[in-house]
């Protein structure tokens, strides 16, 4: 009896064991081979995806891939044909890409939800797609920049050794002679602006100021009469020239008028006549002597009133600020190294 309870019991798991084989491979090959909604999608690259990788919709598992080949059409891209539940809403805007759920997991085909009011891909249609960055083409673009990258420390290598240099002739620049040079030349620069040669050259100057507010009056008066004079004198000129032309005309009446039986008094009109006609011409240089001068008097008094102007703000300033002239600063002496004594 007992071998027979054995070879019931043995008999009875591998029925089990057949049962639930069946139900794997029927498990297995349902889903691979189960029916569906066709679609393509077309990649530059493909990595990891194969027959029977998961395509999501939203993170939702919708299908699996049935094909991965190259595209007859364009052997630059990758072919993948896959197959979603039917009623899967793809639209015409969602978009295709790889993805993965975590660094370590395989990778699988994500489909975007796409908007609304899109209409929906009609079976066997092509889908949107977008490239993804692996950690191949990570890898690839860092080892793209290393040349630039050591490019970039050479030259600043280069520029730490130029400040090292410029450093070190700043510390040879300020070194103890020359700190000393420049606390004597600061040292004699606040000897000359002491208080009492501030209050000497303080006092020069209102003296100037002084002296140029007492002679302007006098310039302007002496410029005033000078125009007044030189305006009076035009007048003149032309009551002398209109007289010199009034006698003109009376010689040439009376010539006129004479017989001709006395020749001198022809002769004595012909010369009084030369005589006017020298006095008129004089009388033009004179004006032109006068109209010259005038100008050059008035760019003259010009000049001399902008040198006054320019001097009193000058001396106002200086007054104000003498130590603009000489800057004397009490500086303490530096080290090399930014060590102060």
């Amino acid at each position: 009896m007992a071998p027979n309870r054995e070879r019931v019991w043995v008999g009875l798991f591998v029925v089990i064991a057949a049962a639930v084989l069946s139900g794997t491979a029927v498990g297995v090959w349902g889903g691979v081979g189960r029916s569906g909604v066709p679609h393509h999608v077309y990649f530059k690259f493909s990595g990891g995806v194969q027959p029977g990788t998961a395509v999501r919709y939203g993170g939702l598992k919708v299908g699996t891939v049935q094909r991965v080949r190259i595209d007859p059409g364009d052997s630059t891209r990758i072919e993948v044909d896959l197959v979603v539940d039917p009623g899967t809403p793809l639209k015409t805007d969602s978009v295709a890409k790889l993805s993965s759920l975590s660094p370590l997991s395989d990778n699988y085909i994500e489909i975007s939800t796409g908007t609304e009011q899109a209409a929906l891909v009609p079976p066997g249609g092509v889908l949107n797609s977008t490239e993804s960055v692996g950690i191949a083409q990570v890898g690839d673009a860092i080892q793209s920049l290393v040349p630039q990258i050591q490019e970039t420390l050479q030259k600043l290598t280069l520029n730490l050794d130029s400040l090292q240099i410029t450093v070190g002739r700043a510390n040879d620049l300020l070194n103890d002679r020359n700190r000393s040079n420049i606390g004597q030349a600061l040292a004699r620069a606040n000897d000359l602006l002491n208080d009492r040669n501030r209050s000497s050259l303080s006092q020069s100057l209102n003296n100037f100021n002084e002296l140029l507010s007492d002679s302007r009056p006098k310039v302007s008066s002496g410029l005033t009469s000078m125009n007044d004079a030189t305006a009076r004198l035009a007048p003149l000129l032309d009551d002398v020239r209109r007289t010199s032309a009034r006698a003109d005309q009376m010689l040439a009446n009376l010539d006129s008028a004479l017989s001709e039986n006395r020749p001198d008094l022809r002769v004595s009109m012909s010369e009084l006549r030369e005589v006017l006609a020298n006095s008129k011409t004089v009388m033009d240089q004179l004006q032109g002597i006068i109209n010259q001068n005038t100008a050059n008097i008035d760019e003259i008094m010009e000049n001399i009133r902008l040198s006054v102007d320019n001097i009193r703000v000058l001396t106002e300033a200086i007054k104000s600020r003498p130590s603009s002239l000489i800057r004397g600063v009490n500086v303490k002496e530096r080290r090399p190294g930014g060590i102060q004594k």
